[in-house]
């Protein structure tokens, strides 16, 4: 059990890293290293949206995973 959980939280990982990279993509290269390129507030649409949501998804499921591998092998 805890082999799976790993696993699941090395996919979950490397799947939230490249989506957050993938958002900042937009930004540009000043997106990467945390410059404001303003816009914080502005509206997300269509692709952008499903990816925000996307990674919000996987960030709840790596931490409900990061969880449940400390309580399975504690």
């Amino acid at each position: 059990m805890e082999t799976y959980l790993d696993i699941g939280l090395i996919i979950t990982s490397v799947a939230l890293i490249a989506s957050v990279i993938l958002q900042s993509k937009g930004a540009g290269l000043g997106g990467l290293t945390g410059a404001d390129m303003g816009g914080v507030f502005s509206a997300r649409r269509g692709i952008e949206k499903t990816l925000f949501r996307i990674t919000i998804g996987l960030s709840f499921l790596f931490f409900g995973l990061a969880i449940a591998t400390v309580i399975v092998s504690g």
